[in-house]
């Protein structure tokens, strides 16, 4: 399975991320897109995720086979972010795109949700990052929450010009399901899911998606899922729970829980032209 979403440099992880890792590992896990909201944490996705490249190639003639995933990155700059930028925070993400870690431009996108940052700022700050995904040709990892739109707005001045777009961490209504569906984009499924509060309709609307355009990811720390059994202690999640998200993902397709990994794994692959 691939884990295309974690915030693996939250602090929450700093006592055990390595064996966050290791677990991830044993359980299936063979490849983790860690996810960039700011100018810091792209660079520490980064730099993370091209230490672990270099170890695992040191490590290659010691071992035949690193059962830790592979680490990939975004870059970008989250709404809740967009208010802080700082003249040429732009020119700095297109610099870490061009570092062979970083595989997508994003987090970016609108959340009128929390509108941490207002929204003309989220507006323009977002704007920019599809411009530059279109630029360099990168695919775009989108954030959409309580946007009434104005997110699939902006996406559709691009549409054709996208090389590839996954609206993450999908949360929407029916109408945003399908408009994402019809402008050809892929959607992306935390353990939301899960929640039988507040998922329900999403548990309904996920055999809509085409098998095609279908992505699984933890958010980790975030959206523990909450079908686990036992549930763990700690409201922590983390990547080797992406298992609990593809069996209620195959659960709600009515398809067998390998056809979902396996498929999510292609469409990963796909999407950020992974080796």
């Amino acid at each position: 399975m691939i884990d295309i979403g974690a915030n693996l440099l939250d602090p929450v992880f700093d006592a055990d991320r390595q064996e966050v890792l290791r677990r991830a590992g044993a359980a299936g896990i063979d490849a983790i897109v860690l996810t960039g909201t700011s100018i810091a944490s792209s660079r520490a996705a980064v730099g993370f995720a091209s230490r672990r490249r270099v170890g695992r190639r040191e490590s290659a003639g010691e071992s035949s086979h690193d059962p830790s995933p592979r680490l990939f990155a975004t870059a970008g700059v989250h709404p809740h972010d967009a208010k802080a930028v700082e003249a040429g925070w732009d020119h700095e993400i297109a610099e870490l795109a061009d570092r062979a870690e970083v595989v997508a431009i994003g987090e970016t996108g609108l959340d009128y949700h929390r509108d941490f940052s207002p929204r003309d700022v989220q507006q323009g700050v977002f704007r920019r990052q599809v411009e530059l995904a279109v630029r360099l040709k990168m695919p775009l990892f989108v954030h959409d929450r309580d946007s009434q739109g104005a997110t699939r707005t902006i996406l559709s001045d691009y549409r054709d010009e996208l090389a590839a777009c996954v609206i993450h961490c999908f949360t929407g209504t029916a109408a945003d399901l399908d408009g994402y569906i019809d402008d050809g984009y892929y959607i992306g499924i935390t353990g939301w899911i899960c929640d039988e509060r507040r998922g329900r309709q999403l548990m309904d609307m996920v055999r809509r998606i085409p098998g095609d355009r279908l992505m699984i990811e933890t958010d980790a720390p975030y959206l523990l899922p909450r079908n686990m059994v036992p549930r763990p202690r700690s409201r922590r999640n983390e990547p080797a729970f992406l298992t609990w998200v593809a069996q209620r993902v195959a659960r709600c397709r009515d398809e067998d829980l390998f056809s979902v990994e396996r498929q999510t794994r292609v469409n990963a692959m796909r999407f950020f032209g992974l080796p």
